[in-house]
């Protein structure tokens, strides 16, 4: 069955509980002031859209997009359940998410990950995209458990104009 991506509203018993696997997990590799992971109240907040990524009936994961500025965006909340990794989902939602953010205009697309052994598979997610390495951005400040990444975005539709 193909995966689909669905603008979720946060009401669903499952997402909350794939959000609390997220929190949890994240309070267990890092320190809890270092952990940037925003909870179900934070994710509601004006300036963040959220999309989960379902395999049929299974929530196969999320992904948040919170608007910096007119023209920056940052990748919150990636996560795929445990049990499901290595299926598509995440790359599913991070092509979701670049493409939401090239529709939005944004020239610039950043995140923060952590830092310990367990984050280099999304570390390589994200570096696959043309994520590179960057300094903190936003309100982040300078942090061994962050590694901040950052991709520069054309505008939706520019590659098309060199070609006319």
């Amino acid at each position: 069955m193909a995966l689909r991506i669905e603008l979720d509203d946060l009401s669903r018993p499952q997402v909350h509980a794939l959000l609390q696997e997220h929190l949890d997990d994240m309070h267990t590799l890092s320190p809890p002031e270092h952990v940037h992971a925003l909870d179900l109240s934070r994710l509601r907040a004006p300036g963040i859209s959220f999309w989960t990524v379902w395999d049929g009936p299974d929530l196969a994961g999320c992904g948040a997009l919170r608007e910096l500025t007119a023209t920056h965006g940052e990748i919150k909340s990636m996560r795929t359940p445990q049990r499901l990794r290595r299926r598509g989902a995440g790359r599913a939602m991070l092509a979701h998410l670049i493409g939401q953010a090239r529709g939005r205009g944004y020239e610039r697309l950043s995140l923060e990950t952590g830092s310990a052994g367990a984050f280099r598979p999304a570390q390589a997610l994200y570096g696959s995209f043309g994520f590179t390495v960057c300094g903190p951005f936003a309100d982040y400040a300078d942090d061994p458990h962050s590694v901040f990444m950052t991709l520069a975005l054309e505008p939706a539709g520019s590659r098309l104009r060199g070609v006319l």
